[in-house]
């Protein structure tokens, strides 16, 4: 993100914003970027609209211009009604101011470092909805370990382990490659899961009535289907496991 952003040096290769070449030491390409580091600073003692009000005029955009984008973005991101002092806004709410100040020059590129940890869960699904909002009006590149947000908003991952990238490419291509991840079964009682666990080995038991084959291919759950069947055994569930993020990653680390 900082080799993008012209503040680090690249080992090898280039990089290109607006069509054109990223140069370490200069910023000229930033003027395409909206950047919104893990931890976003800000002068507590303003209001959000005086804060974007600064950041506006800082960047030179018009009064005219500056009142419409600073009422749509605290829209877009939820704050229009708070107008009280910064320093008693939630972790969240400054994620959210964050994300406000980064999009005030209509960026064609929208760089996030982690805009969703330290977060409780509303705070993370908030910021969450906001980004996946966002992708049909500027790029958004964003990195994170938790990868579950990942799958909600991301149309095209990366995964790096040790510095390098070893999973790339759409998400959807990349969940066809690995096929599926076993499949589950949801039973009415316990007694049920027991039995079918005492017939159809290699399952993992996740609750009293769920069962999980990893794994697995759709021949084995036609096969775990017959014995059903035959069985007599009636699940509420039976279905096919869609790969996940955190799977696909564990598989290609070998771990």
């Amino acid at each position: 993100m900082k080799m993008i952003l012209g503040l680090y040096k690249a080992d090898s290769g280039s990089i290109y914003v607006g069509g054109e070449k990223v140069a370490y030491g200069q910023t000229s390409t930033n003027r395409y970027i909206g950047y919104l580091p893990d931890v976003p600073e800000f002068y507590g003692y303003m209001t959000p609209t005086e804060y974007l009000r600064l950041c506006g005029e800082i960047t030179g955009i018009s009064d005219s211009l500056l009142k419409k984008r600073i009422r749509e973005l605290l829209e877009t991101v939820g704050l229009e009604k708070a107008e009280k002092r910064i320093h008693g806004f939630s972790r969240g709410m400054k994620q959210r101011l964050g994300i406000a100040q980064a999009l005030l020059n209509q960026p064609k590129l929208l760089i996030c470092d982690e805009p969703t940890s330290a977060l409780d869960p509303m705070g993370r699904k908030e910021i969450t909805d906001i980004l996946r909002n966002l992708r049909n009006k500027t790029t958004v590149v964003f990195s994170s370990h938790i990868l579950s947000d990942v799958e909600r908003i991301c149309d095209r991952v990366g995964l790096l382990n040790n510095g390098s990238l070893v999973l790339e490419g759409k998400l959807d291509e990349i969940r066809a490659k690995r096929g599926s991840d076993g499949f589950e079964l949801e039973f009415q009682s316990s007694a049920d899961t027991e039995r079918f666990m005492s017939l159809y080995k290699g399952g993992e038991r996740t609750e009293k009535t769920r069962l999980i084959y990893p794994g697995k291919s759709e021949k084995d759950m036609s096969d775990a289907m017959r014995l059903l069947y035959e069985s007599r055994i009636y699940p509420l569930k039976l279905e096919m496991r869609e790969p996940t993020l955190e799977s696909l990653y564990l598989e290609v680390v070998g771990k």
